[in-house]
């Protein structure tokens, strides 16, 4: 700790990037996606590569060790250490240079695969090695693996992929890895790398006979050290293929040179059935035959979770027929569609040659279900890219485990190596789920196990030790795409030899005699289950915890909400930039801290004790979820279903009771119980917004920006005109007038009003025989971790609504956080049947509506109101399934085309915009793509948006209006009746008595 607390002070006075230390920071970056965990002495992240470097020499200058992170999301334990951590992830992550004639570029090691391709995809480009993990791993990342993608059988490797790289040697020496003569007379006599390249070629010289003779002959190879860009045979020897896979353990990369390759345009899927899983690996072999560019297996478990995953079930049940025991996704992509026709077309008749029929018992029942769709191919790449951690969403103790998940063998060994295997997890009394590339005899396999308990560790070691000798059998790779880490390496002897793993050592002893980098990856490797490096150690435990919400889903301390902590497997998926919601404050922020996965690290290391005394009600607690909006995102979107907006309600409550409320708290939460006095006296409540002292004094004393105006209370708030309005035949539909809607905006509620009373709607509008304050399902005291409190809100709305629900009366709000609340915490507070029966008949506005026009009772005279609207989505629509039918209501206007904003949140989040705290991250938020949009409207173009907060957010941060979709449609039925009055008034008088008589 003496040397931490040197090189801390060294590194906050020689840098300007951020400089972390802290037990919580250290503890986000103790993890990788493997089930490994190693406490580093504190963390870097540079804003420049020169930063960086500074970084790597204070480290060696002070004694420690350095390990280079980008994602964080290695299965093996590559990106974790007990040195200093450089995450080049937040600030080098651009593309220095782009050949687009000669197709290459030249990018920072920090840059994300994703945002790569967004860039290259203007000039018709892209970067092909396309990891599952491509919304996250950086390209440095994967260059230290080689990933492989899984269109490698078209593409190759990154290895393939990568022409030259820059870095510096833990010495500091700054060399260019490329292609060199075996002379080296390409070189200059001084070039400060001579000699070392002249080494290495020596080695691989001598070695050449060794190399050819153990190491595996397939493509899907990334174990050890690639010495076979060294030997004579591949002569010009490309120096940066040794770094390629090396895992940050020979150099400190700060440039990649890539090779590129032209867009894919057209696509064909065949998704080939099998009734038994030996004959679809068996198959693998045929199928590549009509050369696709993947083939890729999905197993009966991963179809099953699939269904069970709100954001895949749809594409599980467009793409899947019957009930397979396996499923080959095989992909063509050649430049003229018709070709891929064809071929699909010849899949068909393959599989039929092969004696696959519908037809057909269950060891040949099969056939080819095609996809031609672009957006079912897309949801189809995305079931596929998550399947790993789809893997990971099983609620138990016990979860698929990444140790011998990458194996690869050749093609024709494929069935009888998965069969054997399958053995082996009997064997050891567990199962496996395997998916991934059958094209390139690489599946990942994960037996299930719990790594908590001593049995199952000592299971694993078996499995492993048995797997790997299968592979060596099968002349196959024991390592092939996620790398070696702390779970391979120890293995190189047994599948390379004594004399080759030597050769390992003499490489990584030459690059760092002092081992500097990323020491016990490849070479020299403890012993892969050594439990004092497991994420769960020997001597894990969670204490009891009480909990407000129910858990009970899932296992462990605190009625199961352990265990809905430990469901994050740091898959990274939270740290996608584009596309979804998930994770907003991480997008503006681009900090560990502020990620999903961080959070929940945080979490459980808090749960766990591993962050001291009282670490989840404590400040550091606080400032990791302070800018976590409960947009429920991740709820939806992770693949492991993370829902931080929930466990952020358990901190929250437990934070309440050991600190007490702050003025803000109670400001927010208690906001339904004064709203309606406040009305009464709206003048003098509003008296803040227009007075630039009471501004600052609200900031100092309640923590609310000066910089933001709240919403305006005002008199004439909504009072249901009566209990039930519109025709006393007509279908019943109960109207949730919610707080925010009846205090602030009560258009909205007189527009929806309108609306289902035109269409023939029989209105019910129920309020408590006592009190006069409107219904309200308790977001506001969530928000406060008054859980209590919330519970009787919900308690009075359960009241209320019980006898509509009971006869399966509809129950319709405006407000998409309130309404669907009633399907989410309502859930975690009560369990009786009226509770249930509340969530099952609750509906957003445009859910009901979509859902009676889909029936054909829908009746509604619309007319034209303007030629286009943009649209953003509440970040609870997009959670729950409901954004969808914003779009269908808004189409049926006539006229009217309807854009939807790619937005995540818009920043608003309730109050968290209004606090001086979080205001610039909520601006930060909303300028990532809503704000900049509407401004780029026609003044003429509706914007519509369905939250409250989401609509002051639009205001405030381009003084337009926006509407809710019950006003758009109030306005086309006046619109329609507008024009009804003006043709009748056209029709002569004549006419008229004609008409009339």
């Amino acid at each position: 700790m003496t040397n931490a607390s040197s090189l801390e002070r060294r590194l906050r006075s020689e840098l300007t990037g951020d400089v972390l230390f802290d037990g919580f920071s250290r503890g986000r970056y103790a993890t990788d996606a493997s089930f490994y965990q190693i406490m580093p002495s504190g963390v870097v992240v540079p804003k420049t590569m020169d930063e960086a470097l500074r970084a790597l020499a204070i480290a060696r200058d002070e004694g420690l060790k350095v390990t280079p992170r980008g994602g964080g999301t290695s299965q093996c334990g590559q990106t974790v250490n007990d040195g200093l951590v450089i995450d080049l992830s937040k600030h080098l992550n651009r593309i220095l240079s782009l050949d687009v004639e000669g197709r290459t570029c030249v990018v920072e090691p920090g840059i994300v695969l994703d945002d790569l391709n967004r860039q290259l995809k203007k000039h018709g480009l892209w970067f092909p090695v396309d990891v599952s993990t491509a919304s996250r791993a950086t390209i440095g990342g994967m260059a230290g693996n080689n990933s492989c993608g899984g269109r490698s059988l078209r593409y190759g490797t990154m290895r393939d992929n990568t022409l030259s790289m820059e870095a510096s040697l833990a010495d500091g020496t700054l060399s260019r890895f490329g292609e060199v003569a075996r002379d080296l007379s390409d070189l200059e006599a001084g070039d400060s790398t001579r000699a070392l390249f002249r080494d290495m070629l020596d080695l691989g010289t001598r070695e050449a006979d060794e190399i050819a003779a153990r190491f595996p002959k397939v493509q899907r190879r990334v174990g050890g050290y690639n010495l076979d860009a060294l030997v004579p045979r591949n002569a010009p020897n490309n120096m940066a293929h040794l770094l390629v896979g090396s895992e940050g353990t020979l150099a400190f990369t700060t440039k990649v040179e890539l090779k590129l390759w032209p867009v894919i345009r057209n696509k064909a899927l065949g998704v080939c059935h099998f009734g038994s899983f030996y004959e679809a690996m068996d198959a693998a072999q045929h199928l590549v035959k009509l050369k696709p560019i993947a083939v890729e297996l999905v197993d009966r478990t991963m179809i099953a979770l699939g269904r069970d995953i709100a954001m895949f079930a749809p594409v599980i049940s467009a793409a899947i027929k019957g009930d397979p025991d396996a499923v080959l996704v095989v992909e063509f992509a050649e430049e003229d569609q018709s070709d891929n026709l064809v071929r699909l077309k010849q899949l068909g008749e393959l599989m039929g040659d092969l004696g696959f029929g519908w037809n057909n018992d269950t060891r040949k029942w099969g056939g080819v279900v095609e996809i031609t769709e672009p957006a079912l191919q897309s949801g189809i790449a995305d079931f596929r890219a998550a399947g790993l951690n789809v893997m990971m969403s099983m609620k138990q103790e016990g979860k698929p485990v990444s140790f011998v998940e990458d194996c690869a063998v050749p093609l024709p060994h494929l069935a009888d190596y998965t069969a054997r295997l399958n053995e082996v997890f009997a064997k050891h009394g567990t199962s496996g789920t395997m998916y991934a590339h059958a094209s390139e005899g690489c599946l990942h396999v994960r037996p299930v196990l719990n790594l908590k308990l001593e049995k199952d560790v000592k299971a694993m070691r078996a499995i492993a030790e048995e797997a790997f000798a299968l592979v060596r059998e099968y002349k196959g790779s024991h390592s092939g795409e996620h790398g070696d880490g702390l779970v391979r390496s120890e293995f190189h002897e047994a599948m390379f030899g004594e004399r080759l793993v030597a050769d390992f050592r003499e490489v990584k002893q030459r690059f760092d005699p002092a081992g500097v980098l990323n020491p016990g990856k490849i070479v020299d490797a403890p012993r892969m289950d050594d439990r004092s490096l497991f994420r769960f150690k020997p001597d894990y435990r969670v204490g009891e915890l009480k909990t407000k919400l129910d858990w009970s889903a899932y296992p462990g301390a605190g009625s199961g909400f352990q265990g809905a902590v430990e469901m994050c497997n740091n898959n990274g998926a939270c740290r996608k930039l584009e596309g979804g919601v998930m994770c907003p404050s991480y997008r503006a922020t681009r900090n560990e801290k502020d990620v999903t996965r961080g959070r929940a690290n945080t979490l459980r290391l808090a749960i766990s004790g591993q962050l001291g005394p009282d670490a989840l009600s404590s400040d550091e607690m606080m400032e990791t979820l302070k800018l976590c909006v409960s947009c429920k995102a991740c709820r939806h979107e992770c693949p492991t279903g993370v829902d931080m907006a929930k466990m952020k309600i358990e901190v929250l409550a437990a934070r309440a009771a050991s600190h007490g409320l702050t003025l803000r708290d109670r400001l927010v939460g208690y906001l339904p119980r004064y709203a309606g006095l406040a009305s009464r006296f709206a003048p003098l409540a509003n008296l803040r917004n227009s007075s630039p002292l009471l501004r600052r004094l609200f900031e100092r004393f309640a923590g609310i920006s000066a910089r933001r105006t709240l919403p305006a209370f005002r008199r004439d708030v909504f009072v249901p005109p009566a209990e039930s309005i519109g025709p006393e035949t007509g279908r019943e539909v109960v109207l949730f007038a919610d707080t925010f809607n009846c205090i602030y905006e009560r258009e909205n509620l007189d527009a929806a009003l309108r609306v289902l009373t035109a269409g023939g709607y029989r209105v019910h509008l129920p309020k408590l025989a006592s009190g006069s304050r409107p219904l309200c399902c308790g977001r506001t005291f969530l928000s406060a971790g008054l859980v209590d409190e919330a519970k009787v809100e919900l308690d009075r709305l359960v009241s209320a609504f019980a006898p509509y629900a009971a006869r399966g009366v509809p129950i319709v709000g405006l407000e998409p956080s309130c309404l669907l609340t009633l399907r989410d915490e309502l859930a975690s507070l009560r369990k009786d049947d009226e509770a249930k029966a509340i969530g099952a008949h609750a509906l957003t506005f445009e859910e009901f509506l979509v859902r009676e026009a889909e029936a054909g009772r829908l009746q509604l005279p619309l007319g034209i109101v303007a030629d286009k609207a943009v649209v953003h989505g509440h970040c609870h629509q997009k959670s729950f399934g409901a954004f969808k039918p914003v779009e269908q209501v808004l189409r049926l206007v006539p006229g009217l085309k309807v854009e939807t904003i790619e937005s995540s949140c818009c920043g608003m989040a309730g109050a968290f915009g209004y606090g001086a705290d979080t205001y610039d991250a909520s601006i930060e938020m909303a300028e990532l793509s809503l704000l900049p949009a509407v401004r780029r409207a026609d003044p003429d173009t509706l914007v519509v948006a369905d939250g409250t907060s989401c609509r002051h957010q639009i205001h405030d941060g381009t003084q337009r209006e926006a509407l809710h979709v019950a006003r758009v449609l109030a306005m086309s039925l006046d619109r329609a009746k507008s024009l009804d009055r003006v043709k009748s008034n056209l029709i002569s008088p004549a006419a008229k008595e004609t008409s009339h008589g």
